[in-house]
């Protein structure tokens, strides 16, 4: 969500970010609403003053010029209530038209759809083997480690069951994580990941991508496919104080995606399921350009730096506009190198959304003057199991069919330095 005036005056950066992020939007027909609006609530103020007059005048006035009044009365009411009804009426609709309004992305983001992403470094070399390798799928069944058929028995496609050393493994990375980021001032939050729909919409999940998640209609909740989601809820509605910010959360918390329109994509073992388990770096700054940028590259930096600690190759992309989302400012994904694909695919995205999320949720503060302001958010992962599971036990397979744990996990699996 942008700021009104900032779209009446400029309409033409508006119209650019609709056209190369690709949104479904008609600026023009907005910015009618936005008119539309302002001019009824000016002919309401209008009316009521009038009606406040009358009443004045009402109270001073000898018997006929009450009856009078009364039929005036009559007919400011009629049109009172018409006023009421066509501005409750403009502003739902302009209402869904700003919630569909996307955040101008920076100028070096590429333009284009996905095959525009540019690599802007990769880091480490995928592992070269002496042996035929295993994928994690037949690696996880031959150790015991996870039971794909009883699962999607039990939940249907895209289901897992973790068993044994796994689940110690998915243990271990999330707390490596978790102890980082505790280490860098981010208060540990476990957050809940069912959630109400005002906080799908702050967030941005809603109304545009409403399919992709699952939903309790018998108590009006669903399943959040981000500890973002929660973490964004938090601070709705609230003033912050400028002392605060930055405020700075690990988020935790199971997570749920439908995966509406991704089949026969990745979808073999723990590349692509419904339910899995994050933690997820989220930050709201002060209003301003450049600390927002400090804190994507450090969020950015942190992800990377996990990677590293895990022993596992990856790229850094710079992502285009119309891969990137409607309230991306920046994006940058990272893809980790995935042996038995052949290939690096996503486990991170790195993202800037300055004030459009604060827009949306009603996040503010006061600035050293008073003056209120829309908050900056930014988010990235920091790890998701299962699916970087799957790259550990790829990439650090042994020929006898063990996994070397990274050295960095070996404290959390009591010094162990083979699965």
């Amino acid at each position: 969500m942008l700021d009104r005036r900032q779209i009446r005056d400029n309409p033409d950066a508006v119209k650019e970010a609709v056209r190369v992020k690709g949104i479904d939007l008609d600026v023009d027909e907005l910015i009618h609403l936005d008119h539309t609006s302002r001019k009824l609530q000016h002919e309401l103020d209008q009316a009521q003053a009038r009606r406040k007059s009358s009443a004045k005048e009402f109270a001073k006035a000898d018997d006929t010029r009450r009856a009078e009044l009364r039929a005036e009365h009559e007919e400011l009411e009629i049109q009172l209530r018409s006023l009421r009804e066509q501005l409750a009426e403009t502003t739902e609709k302009l209402q869904g038209l700003l919630l569909l309004t996307p955040t101008i992305p920076w100028a070096g983001a590429p333009v284009g759809d996905e095959s525009a992403n540019v690599i802007i470094r990769t880091v480490g070399a995928p592992p070269e083997f002496s042996f035929k390798p295993l994928d994690h799928v037949e690696l996880c069944e031959q150790r015991g480690w996870a039971d794909f058929a009883r699962a999607r028995k039990v939940a249907g496609e895209r289901a897992y069951a973790l068993m044994g050393d796994m689940v110690r493994l998915e243990r271990a990375v999330h707390s490596y994580a978790l102890d980082l980021l505790s280490a860098r001032d981010f208060t540990l939050v476990s957050v809940p990941s069912l959630v109400r729909e005002d906080a799908l919409i702050g967030t941005g999940q809603f109304p545009a991508h409403r399919e992709e998640t699952y939903a309790i209609p018998a108590d009006d909740l669903y399943l959040a496919g981000t500890a973002e989601v929660a973490l964004v809820g938090f601070h709705s509605g609230e003033v912050l104080d400028h002392k605060r910010l930055p405020i700075r959360y690990a988020g935790i918390s199971p997570c749920f995606r439908r995966e509406a329109g991704s089949a026969g994509r990745d979808v073999r073992g723990l590349l692509r399921v419904h339910q899995f388990e994050k933690v997820e770096q989220f930050v709201i700054c002060a209003a301003d350009p450049a600390e927002s940028d400090r804190w994507h590259a450090e969020l950015l930096g942190t992800a990377e730096q996990l990677l590293q600690g895990l022993g596992l190759a990856y790229e850094v992309m710079e992502v285009a506009t119309g891969d990137m989302g409607a309230g991306k400012y920046r994006m940058n994904d990272i893809n980790t190198w995935m042996p038995s694909l052949g290939a690096y695919r996503e486990t991170h995205s790195c993202s800037s959304l300055h004030d459009w999320q604060a827009r949306r949720a009603n996040v503010r503060y006061r600035d050293t003057g008073g003056t209120l302001r829309f908050a900056y958010t930014l988010n990235n992962t920091a790890v998701a199991t299962p699916r970087i599971l799957a790259a550990l036990v790829e990439n650090h397979q042994t020929s006898e069919a063990q996994v070397e744990i990274p050295v960095a996990l070996r404290p959390y699996l009591g010094g162990r330095e083979f699965l």
